[in-house]
């Protein structure tokens, strides 16, 4: 028991092949003796074994969701070529170039290879393998369809995974135009105003009002800039850390969200899309669909959608149709609804409810798209009012001056 927990290292080796060719590599394993081991069943004679070196800045790459994504389609595409289960791993994993992916599937083809199911193998690994993502290999493997289910479960992903991608693109833009205008008004209210000030001090008349306010919030900047940066640095940490450790404050971040114009809009449409991606994805693998419900409540991403989902799930178990829970909760389009109904009734409630995502995933699109066009010259109109407001300020009693003479 203890011998599955050792963990796998990084081994180069120099040797000489059947032929007696000399030949090198590297290969992954608990401890010097296995390797040597392995690569004797290999026919390699080995002359230099040892441990490889880590590098001194940096390491394995991060494993991301999108790593897992491409992950699962070539483990589906070697499957479906009929190619066994171990040996696919072996395949995947020499084709991969992230050290940490490598590492990991080699674990999990190791614990395969020893008799442990995929399913249990990829269980011992929560931080990339969801229990979504592991409840669908076991029904995958226990129908005798894994590589069907493989399929399934990396169209999930893809899908999912770029919605998120469109998702986080639409967020990102308005806090860019943000930080831009914060960073640019700073820069011109503590380097470039104080230069201007120096210069009306000779003129020896009273400055315009919107003039002396612009240098009082200037003077202000340059005695208290390293404030106001920890307390912004700060409201943001503060919120995270509000974010993570009290459930009540995120569901009324995730509540308010909702409300705000255009990305609220956004984030409501891709809850819509991921309750019917997720739900048809376990749906049609066979999950129960009170199951199902219970695997979707977490993957919509958002506190409302959430709760909704939970009372559907304790509707349609005490024989209540999905579509009139669906109705009853009323979060959902009426679109989403009907189209549910129709997959209902139809006996096809996994191809509608993929028919929900898909076009839910178009509309998050098109108006991702539609505010990345809108943003553009937002940002411009927001760093001209901004810039050409700080500019009229410090040139007013310029132009006072001359109007004078």
């Amino acid at each position: 028991m203890a011998e599955k927990t050792q963990k796998l290292e990084a081994f180069v080796w120099e040797g000489k092949d059947r032929r007696g060719n000399k030949t090198k590599g590297e290969i992954s394993g608990t401890s010097l003796a296995l390797v040597k081991a392995q690569l004797r069943k290999q026919g390699i004679l080995a002359e230099k074994v040892k441990k490889k070196p880590k590098p001194l800045f940096g390491g394995s790459k991060k494993i991301t969701p999108f790593d897992i994504a491409m992950l699962t389609r070539q483990m589906a595409t070697m499957m479906k070529a009929g190619v066994p289960l171990v040996q696919s791993f072996d395949i995947v994993t020499d084709g991969l170039e992230n050290q940490g992916l490598k590492e990991l599937l080699t674990t999990v083809r190791n614990d395969v290879a020893a008799g442990t199911s995929f399913a249990n193998a990829l269980r011992r690994h929560p931080k990339h393998f969801d229990d979504l993502y592991c409840n669908l290999v076991d029904s995958g493997e226990k129908a005798g369809a894994l590589e069907q289910m493989l399929d399934r479960i990396a169209t999930y992903l893809e899908k999912t995974e770029t919605l998120k991608k469109k998702v986080k693109k639409a967020m990102t833009y308005p806090i860019a135009v943000i930080v831009v205008a914060i960073v640019v008004t700073a820069i011109l209210l503590v380097k470039v105003v104080p230069q201007f000030e120096s210069l009306f001090q000779g003129f020896g008349a009273d400055l315009p009002v919107f003039t002396q306010f612009i240098i009082n919030i200037s003077e202000w900047m340059q005695k208290w800039w390293f404030i106001v940066l920890l307390g912004i640095a700060g409201s943001i940490f503060l919120f995270k850390e509000a974010i993570q450790r009290s459930r009540k404050f995120s569901d009324l971040v995730d509540k308010y969200v909702l409300k705000l114009p255009i990305i609220g809009e956004i984030l409501d449409k891709s809850a819509v899309a991921k309750f019917g991606r997720v739900l048809s994805t376990t749906f049609a693998a066979g999950v129960p669909l009170v199951d199902a419900l219970e695997s979707v409540a977490g993957a919509t991403g958002n506190a409302i959608y959430r709760d909704a989902v939970f009372q559907i799930r304790d509707e349609v178990s005490s024989g209540t149709q999905l579509q009139q829970a669906m109705r009853s909760v009323d979060v959902f389009p009426v679109m989403a609804v009907q189209l549910t109904a129709i997959g209902e009734e139809s006996g096809n409630l996994d191809d509608m409810l993929e028919k929900v995502a898909d076009h839910y995933e178009g509309v998050v699109d098109d108006m991702v798209d539609n505010l990345t066009a809108l943003m553009e010259p937002m940002i411009m109109a927001v760093l001209g009012v901004l810039v050409g407001g700080l500019i009229v300020g410090m040139y007013l009693p310029i132009f006072q001056m001359g109007q004078v003479v």
